[in-house]
């Protein structure tokens, strides 16, 4: 390749990936912003932004629960996780293969579809009341499938030697788990879970279908931009932003995920 070529390449990468991050940075930029309107050039430069939005009814409400639902399903689809994916790895390849493919089903149906078909089946079926504890549901049945897959493809390598070895030294089940698999498997488990939060905390969609009068963050925000645009939305979504992107950068580092 000629060195147009290359410089050629680069630069188209470069401009793409400006492209995809332009939003983002105007996104953190107009936070900061003096002028109510979201217009450049940018008047001046505050804060006020900051206390406008932490000051509004509401927001440590959702602030709240979003960090209630978030930590909930990150800890559940962990325990269930882990327990399926340790299931899994000890059958026969074509029952796993066949078992992981109906588990990432609720990945591959879109999210309003998801929503509908949950508010249907609480509703309807189960004539459930909704709030948190629906939220948290929902949102278990499609994080679950992620940490399957993370713990899964660890568990794919793992030496089952070590764990008979234990046993015949005399551990018990809980034993050998908590001594020798958890401290082998612990990054993947620790990064998955982080995984199942970043997805939890910024879902819009089958929380909207499921939450009831409650709200989120990325419910609440929906209800600012329903009253007006100003920067005091720019302060929310960026919150939601850098805690989604901070949880799942840690999780995929720490399970050194390279996919």
């Amino acid at each position: 390749m000629t060195s147009m070529h290359r410089y050629a390449w680069n630069g188209f990468g470069a401009a793409v990936i400006g492209f995809m991050l332009s939003p983002l940075v105007v996104l953190v930029v107009f936070c900061f912003s003096s002028s109510p309107l979201l217009t450049l050039p940018i008047e001046g430069w505050s804060l006020h932004w900051f206390a406008d939005a932490f000051a509004r009814p509401g927001f440590l409400l959702a602030f709240r629960n979003s960090l209630i639902v978030t930590v909930c399903v990150g800890a559940t689809s962990t325990i269930i996780g882990t327990m399926a994916a340790m299931a899994l790895s000890t059958m026969r390849p074509g029952l796993s293969v066949g078992l992981m493919l109906a588990v990432t089903v609720p990945i591959m149906a879109p999210p309003l579809l998801l929503g509908v078909a949950l508010l249907t089946f609480y509703s309807t079926w189960l004539n459930l009341t909704l709030g948190l504890p629906t939220v948290i549901l929902s949102h278990l049945v499609f994080t679950q499938p992620f940490v399957i897959l993370v713990i899964n493809a660890r568990m794919a390598s793992f030496d089952h030697a070590a764990v008979e070895s234990a046993r015949d030294l005399g551990a018990g089940p809980l034993r050998a788990f908590f001594d020798v698999t958890l401290p082998i498997i612990a990054p993947s488990v620790v990064g998955g879970a982080l995984i199942a939060m970043a997805l939890s905390l910024d879902d819009f969609l089958v929380t909207f279908f499921t939450i009831g009068g409650s709200n989120t963050l990325p419910t609440f925000m929906w209800g600012m931009l329903r009253k007006g645009v100003d920067p005091s939305i720019n302060v929310v979504a960026t919150l939601i932003m850098l805690l989604s992107i901070g949880t799942t950068v840690f999780g995929l580092r720490i399970t050194q995920y390279r996919g």
